[in-house]
């Protein structure tokens, strides 16, 4: 999936150290070091689902005039799309929710890359580092990293907590880096991603992106579409939304029910355009 930064240029090689930490614990007191949130383990039943090959990222498409790739038929293996999770994280102990709020560290703001800039609208200090409990399309449990806000940390966890709960699957959650950022459009990509100091797709407003508000779940599962541009380019198929497969957001269901309990919108709902990836806190 393609990601657009903000205007500015490069970013420092150093950073401020937030001086306080969000805490998922219910301690009074703030922590320094991030603070864990579990609940006991639920045994979960391991399945062995059929998992697909497909390499993400390996077939460049041509471009559109707008800069975007060429809208393609979604390839046949993609279209009931269950790919295996690759764990740059360790996994949780005991298969157990586990989400940790902790600040940006000198190491995080390096992996971040260029997706943030001092130019951005929220300064390091007013973001904060998740790690989260997610159970991918094998069955298992995996551990994902966001950046958000700090202002809805907290509350993200308890989001993916539910979703968690409910067994919704998640291939892959990592940060947007630079990387993404240069990358020629491949349209395969399904990162369930936050923090991107961006502006909206095809105008110069900054997105809930850039101020850490918004999250995109599986979006090759769940497309964007604003006239003939289908996000990302070959999810197509999977704008039939009475075919439900797994990892889709549907209406009502498990995702958009966990975000609305935390006092978010979805982009399913917008009336221009269809952003069925999109959550955000406020309202863009």
């Amino acid at each position: 999936m393609a990601a657009t930064g903000c205007g500015a240029a490069g970013s420092p090689d150093t950073s401020p150290t937030p001086a306080a930490t969000v805490t998922v614990s219910p301690s009074p007191s703030p922590s320094l070091s991030p603070s864990p949130s579990s609940h006991p383990a639920v045994p979960r039943a391991r399945r062995t689902p059929h998992l697909d090959t497909w390499t993400i990222g390996a077939r460049p498409l041509p471009l559109r005039p707008d800069g975007f790739g060429k809208v393609l038929r979604t390839p046949r293996q993609l279209r009931v799309r269950r790919m295996p999770t690759t764990d740059l994280l360790p996994p949780p102990a005991g298969g157990r929710f586990h989400g940790t709020v902790g600040p940006v560290t000198p190491d995080v703001r390096r992996r971040m890359g260029r997706t943030w800039s001092p130019s951005c609208p929220v300064g390091l200090a007013g973001l904060r580092r998740l790690t989260l409990t997610f159970e991918g399309f094998d069955g298992r449990p995996h551990t994902g990293e966001l950046v958000v806000n700090a202002s809805v940390a907290r509350g993200v966890v308890e989001v993916f907590r539910k979703l968690y709960a409910a067994r919704f699957p998640i291939e892959e959650m990592r940060l947007v880096t630079t990387a993404d950022l240069a990358a020629p459009p491949t349209g395969d990509g399904n990162n369930t991603a936050a923090y991107v100091c961006r502006t909206t797709r095809g105008s110069s407003v900054l997105s809930a992106h850039a101020y850490g508000l918004a999250i995109d779940v599986n979006p090759f599962l769940n497309p964007y579409r604003n006239g003939d541009l289908v996000l990302p380019e070959l999810a197509s198929a999977y704008l039939a939304r009475s075919w439900h497969r797994p990892g889709m957001v549907l209406p009502g269901g498990v995702v958009t029910r966990a975000f609305a309990s935390a006092g978010w919108t979805w982009g399913g709902d917008f009336t221009n355009l269809s952003d069925l990836m999109h959550f955000s806190a406020n309202g863009r």
